[in-house]
């Protein structure tokens, strides 16, 4: 089988990474030829060309690495440049927009298997690529009435070959939803915290793992996740809000020195926490 990875950065080249040791002829696409070239050489993919239409045709599954918008534009432009009967993944962390964008081709004798691995570092571009970072981590699948059972086999199988431990399928909508919380808003309150330091003191001098850990993820592409906060406004906006009034109701009893009330939500939120482990 040939398996296709369009963008080749971080995840397209963990992709081609982890897929290569299964026997797959990788074919690579980017735009930037220093990038093919790159993976080329250190033996990432076996095929590389900046200009999709040389390739495409050769691609039994085309996974598409690219940001939202450019993962919709992608496809606009080379709707008849893939091989029929292929199947076309995408990366993608929001889900609605892109299935929305891409159902007018739901007839063009491809298929469509919409995914999102959840995974990533804070570092960007090929040479930060690494299938380890697959491992143990979560991959969904967001099923459309009009994929068929083989198609959502053979990339389940692919999730699986890559080293992802658990593979979820649900509908776009609860995807949205769901992510908004646990991915969306968990960088929205990183980048609340970095921002909100004064750095009246030295700020690294007095940091332990507690900061490191909840700061992390505000080293963030800004271009990638300014794309999908907005993408997925409705949900994200409606997790700030409830996260706004949980963290008021610890404002206030701090302010009204309600030591049982802080207690009970600490109490809480460790059973909501051991529950998730």
């Amino acid at each position: 089988m040939n398996v296709g990875i369009v963008g080749i950065g971080l995840i397209g080249g963990s992709y081609a990474k982890s897929l290569k040791r299964y026997g797959y002829k990788i074919y690579g696409i980017d735009i930037d030829q220093k990038v093919i070239d790159f993976a080329l050489e250190h033996d990432i993919i076996d095929y590389g060309d900046t200009n999709p239409k040389n390739i495409l045709k050769k691609m039994d599954v085309v996974f598409i690495c690219l940001y939202p918008e450019d993962t919709i534009q992608f496809i606009h432009k080379n709707i008849n440049n893939f091989k029929r009967g292929s199947i076309i993944s995408d990366v993608v962390g929001i889900k609605r927009k892109i299935i929305d964008a891409l159902d007018i081709y739901r007839n063009d004798e491809i298929e469509f298997v919409f995914t999102h691995p959840i995974a990533g570092r804070e570092t960007i571009g090929i040479k930060h690529s690494d299938e380890a970072i697959f491992h143990g981590a979560n991959f969904v699948i967001t099923p459309t009435k009009w994929n068929t059972e083989e198609a959502i086999n053979i990339i389940t199988i692919l999730a699986k070959q890559m080293g992802f431990a658990n593979i979820t399928q649900v509908l776009d909508v609860a995807h949205d939803e769901i992510i908004a919380f646990t991915s969306q808003l968990t960088h929205a309150i990183a980048l609340a915290l970095v921002n909100s330091d004064d750095e009246k003191y030295n700020t690294s001098l007095f940091i332990g793992d507690s900061y490191k850990d909840l700061t992390r993820i505000a080293q963030i592409n800004d271009d990638l996740w300014s794309e999908l906060f907005i993408k997925n406004g409705d949900f994200l906006l409606k997790h700030i809000n409830k996260f706004e009034k949980e963290l008021d109701a610890i404002k206030y009893a701090i302010k009204e020195k309600n030591k049982e009330k802080l207690k009970k939500l600490m109490r809480l939120a460790t059973e909501k926490r051991g529950k998730i482990l």
